[in-house]
């Protein structure tokens, strides 16, 4: 084997060596227009408006992802054509995001389209014969086909029994998790997030479980998996679901959402609605008003994206921004405008939390507020944000350990602090004021006798 390197400079994991032929398996889909467009949307949505260091992209974080893929790979002990099928699942595992990542889905009606749902045609895209025989001339040794690369597929859409394989690409102690929370908390400037990746990798081992073989831990490890765990509790808690952030990206859901409508009904906006993200919005429009009232919401879905996905695979935050600072510099009454010229600008909502035990009386509060008073404030101006998440399950897919007695068992059986915090869903609710209407009387009126009754937390 070639002692030839290729070395990528990273700054969370320093120096990424990839040997000579793993760079030539990877290579190719570097290269690809697809994996290219990763470079210009954020890992963290609008998270740089709150940590104006969190301007890393998908592309940074899959890079990365692959590096990691390939150092799980070479501790267990992989061949080296197993190693080639997890390194490139790795790489393209977010391949089907859109503008500012998971923000992007909330413009359909109850997150029915995800990113996942888009991976698919991505990927197909690589599956012609063209793509293939260059790959294959920049790999003689281990060829591309349609089986192969169908497999790698199956790991990235979570498709087929579960596998080693498939746990480095997806589970609760994969690639994918073991980069992006040393990787956001390190861009972010926060430490939330750190752990001891090395001792994890030392500890990362083979279990058999029943039929299959799965990625799990020695027990030596427990110590490093709690100290993971808790770090993507903490960055869950105080950097993806900061309610500044979450704020900010319900504005530009908010602002998508009224542009979508506005594109179809007001000629002022016809330049707009020629754009590949105004003919997206458009027919998103009329996708969330049709499977709203279906029964058939699979039929449209697959309908909606094989028809638009020409739109969507040209998208990145580019778009996003230019359709903000078109709106925003019409400075009018309108609510698009309104609304972009508060993203162009940062003006920040004001956010109450909300204890969770509240949430049902805070809804139907804040409902009839908004009843009573919707000839003098617009919808997006007070709104209610939930985000329910949890850290960790162990009741579908387990992280295993192995025991000094060399028996198998979910982690949670040997850790008091992961079990306390197993299958425990917690929440983030609050409440955003427009800072236009933030101190009118009857809004703090409002706030105050909410607050009283501890339904709010100021």
């Amino acid at each position: 084997m070639s002692t030839h390197f290729q070395v990528i400079k990273d700054p969370v994991h320093g120096t990424m060596q990839f040997t000579a032929a793993e760079d030539a398996w990877v290579k190719p889909f570097i290269d690809s227009p697809h994996f290219q467009r990763l470079r210009h949307i954020k890992q963290m949505g609008m998270g740089d408006f709150i940590f104006p260091g969190a301007v890393h992209t998908r592309f940074n974080h899959s890079l990365g992802c692959c590096y990691v893929a390939s150092q799980i790979a070479h501790k267990i002990g992989l061949v080296e054509e197993e190693r080639q099928l997890v390194m490139i699942a790795c790489l393209l595992h977010d391949i089907g995001h859109g503008p500012f990542s998971h923000t992007f889905e909330d413009v359909f009606h109850d997150k029915l389209i995800r990113h996942e749902d888009w991976t698919p045609y991505f990927l197909s895209d690589y599956g012609h014969h063209e793509f293939f025989s260059h790959y294959n001339r920049m790999n003689p040794r281990y060829h591309m086909t349609e089986e192969k690369f169908q497999t790698i597929a199956n790991m990235i859409m979570h498709h087929g029994s579960q596998s080693v394989l498939g746990d480095i690409v997806s589970s609760q102690l994969d690639a994918d998790r073991l980069d992006y929370l040393l990787r956001d908390s390190h861009f972010c400037g926060v430490r939330y997030g750190e752990f001891d990746f090395r001792w994890m990798l030392h500890c990362l081992a083979i279990v058999n479980c029943g039929d299959n073989e799965r990625l799990g831990i020695t027990y030596k490890g427990i110590g490093t998996v709690e100290h993971y765990l808790m770090a993507r509790r903490l960055m869950t808690r105080n950097i993806y679901q900061s309610q500044k952030k979450l704020a900010l990206e319900a504005l530009l859901i908010q602002l998508l959402s009224h542009i979508a409508v506005s594109l179809g009904e007001e000629p002022r906006f016809k330049a707009l609605s020629e754009t590949r993200l105004g003919q997206l919005l458009i027919a998103a429009n009329q996708f969330n008003l049709i499977v709203k009232s279906s029964n058939h919401v699979e039929l449209h879905k697959k309908a909606f994206i094989e028809s638009n996905y020409a739109n969507y695979k040209e998208l990145c935050d580019y778009d996003v921004f230019a359709l903000i600072k078109q709106l925003a510099d019409m400075n009018d009454h309108h609510p698009c405008s309104q609304l972009a010229i508060r993203l162009q600008h940062r003006r920040l909502p004001h956010t109450r939390r909300i204890e969770s035990n509240d949430l049902p009386k805070v809804e139907i509060a804040l409902q009839e507020f908004k009843e009573s008073n919707r000839h003098r404030y617009q919808d997006w101006q007070i709104l209610l944000v939930r985000n329910p998440h949890q850290s960790y399950s162990d009741e579908e897919d387990p992280i295993y350990v192995i025991s000094e007695q060399n028996e198998i068992k979910p982690i949670s059986d040997f850790s008091v602090t992961i079990n306390a915090i197993s299958n425990r869903l917690e929440h983030v609710a609050f409440i955003t004021i427009d800072d236009a209407i933030a101190e009118n009387t009857d809004i703090k009126q409002f706030l105050n006798h909410m607050q009283r009754t501890s339904e709010l937390v100021v």
